[in-house]
This record gives structure tokens, sequence and C-alpha cells, in this order.
């Protein structure tokens, strides 16, 4: 076994002596930040936070206190009547109390390194200048509820309001025919190899979380060094550590959605009493906890939101008079989201202690590969699924039912040791299957991640074997549409149909971006998805669902066609729906279209927040790849062929030598518009390359303009 050469310590990563405290910087701006203790540390990344990524981590404490409309105007009402009704302040604040001590104090100190930044009228920019808005202070819990805006709808509980929604309109039997189990919001990878099959005698692990491309990314690169710990990876802005991938010299960790189901939805029946609301549980009429709460709104009027919370949780739907649907999640339950973990994971030297680390994530629940320089590989699942009624997982479920209640009790999540290759990507197996989820993404990445790793040429495996495996472009569920299309009869097609059909079925199936092809392709399948979707079996789904507009991305009935068309195109005449028919008209329909290539339909749609003047420097770009892809920059077929969710970061992480471990992310390192690393590193991202990590001091430049002491007579 290879040592490795870059061992966490004090004065690591030097060849003279070791640097002072403050925050260094590398080519790319990416933040490199030393202290003389964690919670030194923790303050001066939350000064780093505070300064690069201002507006950002801003506008998400605005999120997380259902304060937007009052900072923004009315297009946040929708946000945060849902911030209010679902209590994400409150369980930030309970989560944050719970913390061990430890933790506590450790968070404390980041969010008073980002107060420090205000108090030094560092903590400006374009962004609240053109928005006329003004960042404020932070209290102790606010990362906590910046990383439930993040994480709060990325579990399944929306697809219940469409399958209910479904059920309603179409009848029970037709919830299963809309499966996604096709790659709906899910697109991330990792994999690991042992030592045994690469180059460098230690294992290798590399990924690529997939989200929305927000700009400034949801993702910062950042460095953090302490005489505890040495750690590279992600941060999210606005919270401390490195929660999801993260390399400590001696350990390194990957995460991907492990598709569970840990949320549910409740059925509520209310009442007004002499006493106050009550609701209707398993034992009769209970007293819950109700409120009113005032949004403010910028050039409008202020609106009032009923906020009632059940024994079960929250109510985000409905209310007294009538479609009242609760929500219950483990955070709330327990209060606690896992942050107890932090220290821990940062703090690493084996595999065990991550996995130890990770037993006290709550939520979301995660997909972990972990490897460590002694040569162990591991993959295990970290969270906290309820073992309750199996229907609690398809739709929302009766209130008042015992039979859906939750017991207190929790899945036991299962872990394997890896000798050779794990992928990890959203699928069934790596997501624990039945006992964990209910649907999943295809097999399609996990597959080809798999036959790439175990290609013959790409023995024995190297950082940049894999590195390629981030780029591939083979499009996984091309079988199903191929087999569509040789079902047809070309002699009975229109001339312009035929040629389209033979076309895409001699096409080698790669989502390039300078592929013609690959653009007839997308033309025909969004085609497709339209006919089925305007077919009038599905008619009765486009009417009103009664679910807020901040569900209409999971209720949109093109979209949830596009996603889960493969079930479709098997089982669509249980609805009357003939895929060949349809094939056939969107031939017809996409021969009579403009030539594109792929690329020139599929560019990158970045999700900001910028107000109109800064709108300008949004930068976009021509893509590879497409959902299906091991590279899934995702699209909506027949909706959007740009792409709003991709990854939003790639790394490889070699555990023989840290130096030689690799990333990127999609735009850059600071926030601000008028930075020059605010989108630096699109073009390399866009074009598959990684920047290499700098772990010698030596090679940084000292950032002056960031203090790193506590202001006088203050304390964290």
């Amino acid at each position: 076994m290879t040592k490795t050469p870059d061992p966490a310590g004090p004065g690591n990563h030097t060849s003279g002596n070791a640097p002072g405290a403050g925050t260094y910087r590398d080519a790319w701006g990416i933040p490199h930040l030393r202290a003389d203790s964690a919670d030194q540390l923790a303050r001066l990344q939350g000064v780093n936070a505070a300064t690069d990524r201002s507006w950002q981590i801003e506008l998400e404490r605005w999120r997380s206190e259902g304060r937007t409309a009052e900072m923004l105007g009315a297009d946040g009402l929708p946000w945060d009547r849902f911030s209010r009704q679902c209590r994400l302040n409150d369980t930030a604040r309970r989560c944050f109390e719970a913390l061990d001590a430890d933790t506590q104090r450790w968070c404390t100190s980041f969010v008073a390194g980002i107060n420090q930044a205000l108090e030094a009228g560092v903590r400006g920019g374009p962004e609240f200048e053109e928005s006329g808005t003004a960042p404020a202070r932070w209290n102790p819990w606010t990362p906590l509820g910046v990383f439930l805006v993040q994480h709060i709808l990325f579990s399944t509980f929306p697809n219940k309001l469409f399958r209910a929604h479904v059920a309603r309109t179409l009848g029970p039997d037709a919830v299963d025919l809309f499966s996604i189990e096709a790659p709906v919001f899910s697109g991330s990878n990792a994999w690991a190899a042992h030592g045994s099959a690469t180059a460098g005698g230690s294992p290798l692990i590399a990924g690529d979380p997939h989200r929305l491309l927000e700009l400034p990314g949801v993702y910062q690169q950042v460095h953090l060094s302490c005489p505890e710990f040495d750690a590279i990876g992600f941060a999210f802005p606005g919270v401390p550590g490195l929660p999801h991938f993260g390399h400590t010299g001696h350990t390194a960790w990957a995460i991907t959605n492990a598709m569970a189901d840990y949320q549910d939805l409740f059925e509520e029946e209310l009442r007004r009493s002499e006493d106050g609301i009550q609701a209707r549980g398993p034992l009769g009429w209970e007293s819950v906890v109700a409120g009113v709460e005032m949004i403010l709104v910028r050039g409008g009027e202020s609106e009032d939101v009923e906020v009632i919370e059940t024994t079960r949780g929250p109510v985000i739907a409905g209310g007294l008079n009538g479609g009242a649907l609760s929500l219950r999640m483990p955070a709330r339950v327990e209060r606690r989201l896992g942050f107890d973990a932090l220290l821990p994971l940062l703090r690493s030297r084996r595999v065990d202690e991550v996995e130890t680390a990770l037993q006290r994530w709550v939520e979301p629940v995660n997909s972990v590969l972990a490897a460590d320089t002694e040569g162990t590989v591991r993959h295990f699942l970290a969270g906290l699924v309820p073992e309750r009624n199996h229907e609690n997982r398809r739709v929302p479920v009766p209130a008042a039912s015992p039979e859906h209640a939750w017991d207190g009790s929790y899945v036991r999540l299962p872990r394997t040791g890896v000798d050779r290759f794990e992928v990890s990507a959203n699928d069934r197996e790596a997501g624990g299957g039945d006992p964990v989820g209910m649907e999943f993404a295809p097999a399609h990445r996990d597959r080809r991640i798999r036959e790439l790793l175990e290609a013959p040429e790409a023995a024995p495996l190297t950082v940049d074997a894999m590195q390629a495996i981030h780029s591939d472009t083979l499009l996984g569920s091309l079988p199903a549409f191929r087999a569509l299309l040789k079902s047809l009869d070309a002699g009975v097609l229109p001339p312009a149909a035929a040629r389209l059909r033979s076309r895409i079925l001699e096409w080698d199936g790669h989502m390039s971006s300078d592929s013609p092809d690959a653009g007839a392709f997308a033309a025909w399948r969004s085609a497709l998805v339209h006919g089925i979707a305007r077919h009038p079996a599905l008619e009765p789904l486009a009417g009103a669902h009664g679910y807020a507009p901040l569900f209409g991305p999971w209720l949109s009935v093109a979209s949830r066609v596009g996603f889960a068309v493969e079930t479709l195109l098997l089982r669509g005449t249980e609805l009357g729906i003939d895929p060949a028919v349809e094939a056939a008209a969107a031939l017809a329909e996409a021969s009579a279209g403009s030539e594109q290539k792929w690329g020139e339909r599929h560019t990158l749609l970045a999700v900001h927040e910028l107000p109109d003047r800064l709108a300008s420097r949004v930068p976009t770009a021509a893509l590879s790849g497409d959902t299906g892809c091991v590279l899934s920059t995702e699209s909506l077929p027949g909706v959007e062929d740009r792409s709003f969710r991709g990854p939003v970061a790639r790394y490889v992480w070699d555990l023989a030598d840290r130096a030689n471990s690799r990333w990127v992310v999609p735009f850059g390192a600071d926030g601000n518009p008028e930075s020059p690393h605010f989108s630096d590193q699109l073009p390399l991202w866009a074009a598959g390359g990684l920047v290499p990590v700098i772990t010698d001091w030596n090679l940084l430049v000292k950032d002056p303009s960031l203090a790193t002491e506590p202001p006088s007579g203050r304390t964290p």
C-alpha cells in the first residue's frame, strides 16, 4: 500500500515554515483557510462565506425565515407561505438548541464570522445595491435554516401530491403508469475503486452531484486547515464544514441522494372549537398549535398566513376549509438534522470514523462511499427512514388512521465493504431497495459507469481514467426508444419521417453537443412527449389540482410524461395510448423541423436571483450529455431542451496523494458578478475538465482583505 505523502496536521503541505492563520487563494480564487483551532477556523469560514458569497447566503437566510417577499417583492410569496407553514426557521432553531455543546459552539463561531464581516463593512455588493436591500445579522441557528432550504423539497413528498392528483383524475390504477423509475430530479453519480484496481495502489473516489444549476453555485470549493484537521472539499455557502464531499488527507467521502422515502403527508380533518383549532388523530380530536404570521411584501400589501401544526406535523396545504395536508419529517420529529456529524467528519482518519460520524445524520438520506489511506472502501446509507405503512410512501394518508401512524422505529440501513468497484447513481441497488424507498432512478448510469470502470483499457485505474467517466454521453434510455422505432413499418411512413427513423436507428447514441443526429433524436423525443401529453386519456390531469404554485414543477403534465416516458412506452396502452401511433406522428412532426446540433438546443440555463442589471452577467454554454447519460446535464423532454439541472460539482479524490486530486464547479469561486472568478471555471466544466487541487501552502497567495481576529470586546 502506498502511504500518502499528504498527511494532515499542523504545518502540512509546506516545504518551509508553516504559514500563519488567514485566508489564502489559488489561481482560481478558491479559498484556503488556516487557523489555530477548529472554532477559529469556523469563524474564518464564516467570514469567507460572507464575503465571497454575500448575496447568495443572505438570499438563503431570507428564504429560511420566509422573508423573500419582504425583501424582493410579491414573487417571493409562494415560497414564503410554504416556509412559514412548514416552520423552517423554528425547525432550524430547535435543531440548533439540541446540538451537542462542541458542535453548537463551532456553529456559533461560524455565525460570528458572518456577523464579523457585516460589522467590518465587507458584506456589500452590487446585488444589494441594485435591489435596494442590505444584509443583516445572523442568528446562531441560521446555518441550519440555510441547509433546510436546500433540502426540504429534496425528498419525495411532492411526488405524493402528483400521485394523489393522478388517483383522483385517472383512478388509483393509473398511479404506477407514471412511475418515476426514471430520472426525475436525479442524476448524481459517485463511484469508488479499491486500491487493488488502481495504478497507485490506493483507493480512488469520484463523483458529481446533480442539482439545480444555481448561480452562484450551490457548492463552494474550500480548504479548511487547523491543528486538529486539514480537509478539502465542497461546502454549502452559509453552512460550516464539508457535509457531502471531502478529503482529509486520511479519509475521503462522497454522497448521492439515496432516493429514500422519509417524509409523509397526512390528510388532516380540522375544526374550530371553543378551545381553538383541533385535528382528528388516531385517538380522536386533538389540540393543535396555531397562529397567524404576517408576511411583509415589498411594494405591495402584507399577507397573513395561518400556521397550523398537528401532532403529525405542520400543515403545508389546505386548511380549515378542507384539503389540509400535514408534513411529517424526521428532522422536526427528532429535533436534529445531522450537524453533529460535521466536526467528526473533518477529524476522521479511518472509514470507521466516517461511518460513525454519519450515524448521527438525519436527512436527507444519503448513499455514502468512503475510503481511507489504509485501503478500506465502504458503501453505506446515512440518515433516518421511518418504519411505517407502505401506503404512506405512495400518497397522502389519513391522519386519523392508526395503521398509518409512525411508531418511532426506523429502517436499518445497509452497509457493504468494497473489494473492487462500487457505484452509486440514485439507483435501486445503491439506495437500499424496497425497505428504503419506493422509486429510484433507472440503472442506466450505474450500468454504464461499471462498464467503463471494468473496461480492459481502463486498467489499472488512474485519476485521468476516473475523470474521463464524468464526460460519458451515451444515452442510457436509448434502447427503449430504438425498440419503439424498430416496431414501426417504415413503408407506411411519409418519406421524410422514414428517413428520420433510419437516421436515429443508425445514430451511435451519444448526446454530444456537436452532433446533428443527437439534435434530431431530441426533436423527435420532444414531439413524442408532446403528443402523449396531449392525448385525450391524460386530459383530466391538466385540470386544477388545488395545490400551491410552488409545487407546479412536480405537477406539470408534460414534465411528468417526459420523466415517465419509458414507463408509458411500455404500459401506455393501459390508458388507451398507442405508443406506435404517437411515435409515427412525432416522426412526421420532427422531420419538418430545422436541423440543429444538440448543443444548439441543449445550452446551460443558469437559475439565478440576480437583479435586472446584473442578469446580463449570467453566462451560458453549449452542453453535451442529457438526462439518462452519465454526463447528466438534464433536460425536460417536451418542455425544455436547455439544462437547468446538472453536475453542480465534479471531483476525483486520490487516497494515494491528495495533491493529485481534482475538482471543478460550473461557475466559479466568487459569487460577485463583478469578480474575475464569478464564472471562470465554466469553460473547463463544460468541456469536462477539472482544476488541480492545491495543497502546498507555498503555492497560495494570502488574501489581506479578510480579517481573522474577532472585533474588540466580542466573543463568538
